[in-house]
């Protein structure tokens, strides 16, 4: 009667939204002060007031017909050929309005680039820790995820094993960077090392292995560090990317994909890439939201408030005695839980209202995820509810 695979995606929903809808419950039972929800990437840094403005203007302004109603199915030229032009005077990249297509956010890229690049028996690998929903998406699409983990330490990606999971079915590899869980940034030295063993794979097999960069994380970064742009690397690459982190516009579902000119067949991934959004019925990206990207493009919310946050963490789990790496990028918390079961120690976080996401869906049990993309003021209120569930685990 109905698509059993579908029944099961909608039956039982991702760990991170039960724990985010548990947290809304709990919030309404003892207030939403008293609950430390370190669930959902959801920003809490406000869009940067030219969002505000582009929006004002464009309402005001603009003939509201052309303002609703339907831009082009790949999306609106003036849109486009302004993300080109600002990734090229950033990357040193020579892109036009032709290597963009507009989508509603990173989902529905991957979705799309996953539906045109795959055929029966393809392989697409990805690197634990992931972000749970490419396995959805990839399957959803035809394809067989593959995992490979990534180096315990240093979580970059473990180049031996990335080389032996590479197959004759193998059509493309997903890239997170910087990721999510962990916020780690791929080195240069990672991605070079990366990129020089597809190429030798390629001409292994005589055939085309695509990079899927997923990236709505590209501009959060600390310290300075630098995000390798994968297209200056590797030809057969192509970005899915998202604005609801960098412009903090989640619910508005705005991104895009690039299909660089130099991708193997560049017209016929591109034409497979429209006839994937045509498929899935992913044509026409919000139009408004468009409009207001190619006013807004290049520009970014307020991110040392994330760093501020990270600090503020990753200080205090220190002194606390939890074990975590120092993120640069994102704002995500990748710590290792104090007990082997990490859901069993996310189930006694709960006794302090501390909602962490255990890593095993993220294909890398013994860790807990935090999101820190939340209020400082709540940050700094949790931090006595850490140090009691440290106590409780003698961690100082």
């Amino acid at each position: 009667m109905i698509s059993e695979k579908m029944y099961e995606l909608g039956a039982k929903s991702s760990v991170i939204r039960e724990i985010f809808e548990y947290g809304k419950k709990r919030k309404a039972e003892i207030g939403a002060d008293n609950v430390y929800d370190y669930s959902l990437g959801n920003p809490s840094v406000p869009a940067p007031e030219s969002v505000n403005e582009a929006i004002r203007e464009l309402t005001l302004n603009m003939n509201s017909c052309d303002l609703h109603g339907y831009t082009s199915a790949v999306g609106d030229n003036g849109t486009r050929q302004a993300i080109a032009d600002d990734l090229n005077k950033r990357f040193g990249t020579s892109f036009g309005m032709h290597n963009f297509y507009m989508t509603c956010g990173a989902a529905a890229s991957l979705c799309i680039t996953f539906r045109a690049l795959a055929e029966k028996d393809d392989e697409i690998i990805i690197f634990a820790p992931y972000f749970p929903e490419y396995k959805v998406f990839i399957s959803s699409q035809g394809a067989t995820p593959v995992e490979v983990k990534c180096d315990a330490d240093t979580l970059q990606i473990d180049l031996d094993r990335f080389e032996k999971a590479i197959t004759k079915n193998t059509k493309a590899v997903v890239v997170n960077s910087p990721n999510n869980p962990s916020g780690v940034v791929l080195s240069e030295d990672t991605v070079k090392g990366m990129c020089e063993i597809l190429k030798r794979k390629q001409a292994e097999y005589g055939k085309p292995i695509f990079i899927i960069s997923d990236e709505p994380y590209r501009e959060l970064v600390y310290d300075g560090v630098k995000v390798p742009f994968l297209t200056k690397y590797y030809d057969n690459t192509i970005v899915c990317y998202s604005y609801s982190k960098s412009l903090s516009l989640p619910g508005d579902r705005i991104g895009y994909i690039l299909v660089p000119d130099e991708v193997a067949d560049f017209e016929l991934i591109y034409k497979a890439v429209c006839g994937a959004g045509r498929s899935l019925g992913y044509v026409c990206a919000p139009s408004m939201m468009q409009f207001v990207i190619r006013k807004c493009v290049g520009q970014t919310g307020d991110i040392s408030v994330y760093k501020h946050n990270r600090d503020l963490l990753v200080n205090a789990f220190n002194e606390y005695g939890f074990k975590v790496a120092k993120p640069d990028g994102a704002f995500y918390l990748f710590m290792k839980s104090p007990e082997e079961d990490a859901v069993a120690f996310c189930e006694k976080a709960k006794k302090y209202e501390l909602l962490l996401v255990p890593s095993d869906s993220f294909g890398f049990p013994g860790y807990v995820r935090l999101s820190y993309c939340v209020s400082t003021a709540m940050i700094e209120k949790s931090l006595p509810s850490f140090k009691a569930l440290s106590e409780e685990y003698n961690l100082i």
